[in-house]
This record gives C-alpha cells, structure tokens and sequence, in this order.
C-alpha cells in the first residue's frame, strides 16, 4: 500500500491527495496517518504547494465526511429504531436507546463532530450520528472542517518538517491509531456480549 500511496501522490499531485483522503474517509484501512506526511514531504521538496496540499487533503476528507453523513440522513431515527428492534444485539442498541442516543447527540453534536474528527476510526464514524440526528449541513461542514483542517494540518506539518523522516510520523501515530481501534472493537464486543434487549414494563 506505501508504494501505491507514494506513487500516486508522485504521479498526479493535489487531484491524487484529495482521491486518497476521500478513500481514507470511506475505506479507513488506508491511512491518513501515512498520506498527508507524505504529502508534506513532498512539499518540502518544492514538488507541490503546502497550502495546496492542505486544501486538497482537507477538500478530500470533507467529501468523504459528507458521504457517510447523508447515508445517516437517509438511515434517520426512525429506521434506525426498526432495525434496533429487529437486530439490536448486533447495533448494540435497544429503539429506546436509540431515541437516549440521538437525544444526547443534537444536544452535543458541535463538540462531538468537531473532536470526532481528531480520534482514528471514529472520524470516520462521527459522520453517520451527525446525519441521523438531522445535524444542519452547514454546522457539519463546519465543524467537521474545523476538525479535519486540525488534524490534516498536524499530519501535513509533521512530514514537511520532517521531509524523508516523515514515515516517523506514521511509526508514532500508528500504535495510538491501533490503540484506539482496538478499544472500541473490544467496547463493541463487550455490548454484543451483554446485550439486554429493553422490554418496557
């Protein structure tokens, strides 16, 4: 994957930047934690512009956002609730839960999408509540841009400051992205395992 990623940001510049961070948002095993260094590395090299490579990098993570986003509007609450009835051990929610769920997330939805969008795996993630919630697009691309401009901001400096050291940001960022990943995959399996299915009384 490090050859292909190197070589297509070589090859096609800013379009290859945004293509990759729109994947990274919609296929999350393909690291921005690994693309946006990159990307300042060769920057530092005076191969591409900085600021340009920051707009692409942030363009192509917010068209991604976007995407899961809308599939949230088009899931909605109300569908959500249907298939928490129907197969809520394996969302881990109860109709119930979700109404608490999506109650709490309208009242917190700016800090939530702005911070979700600084933790791996949950950038992604964050996306989807924020359309089930009905989230306005305006606040979303809001604070969403401000989230993502941070953290492609700090990827993208770290690999232009570093130039060819810039896979030590990667070799740094990687076992707290893996942490963090691992965590919530034993947090889910942990729900699935102790589910209780809300029966009213």
């Amino acid at each position: 994957m490090f050859d292909w990623i190197t070589g297509l940001v070589e090859q096609t510049g800013y379009l290859g930047v945004f293509f990759l961070m729109l994947l990274e948002n919609v296929f999350p095993p393909i690291p921005s934690e690994l693309i946006m260094p990159l990307a300042g590395f060769t920057a530092a090299r005076g191969e591409l512009s900085l600021l340009g490579v920051l707009v692409a990098g942030v363009a192509g993570s917010l068209a991604g956002a976007l995407l899961w986003y809308h599939v949230g509007r088009w899931l909605g609450e109300e569908r959500l609730k249907r298939w928490a009835a129907r197969h809520g051990r394996w969302l881990t929610l109860a109709p119930a839960e979700v109404d608490q769920a999506t109650a709490w997330f309208r009242r917190h939805c700016h800090m939530a999408v702005l911070f979700g969008r600084l933790v791996p795996a949950v950038r992604t993630l964050i996306s989807v509540p924020a359309g089930i919630a009905g989230m306005g697009l305006a606040k979303f691309l809001l604070y969403s841009g401000l989230g993502t401009l941070v953290w492609t901001a700090f990827l993208l400096a770290g690999g232009y400051l570093l130039e060819d050291r810039y896979r030590d940001v990667q070799a740094w960022l990687d076992p707290v992205s893996n942490a963090v990943i691992a965590v919530l995959l034993l947090w889910y399996l942990y729900r699935v395992v102790t589910f209780r299915r809300h029966v009213p009384g």
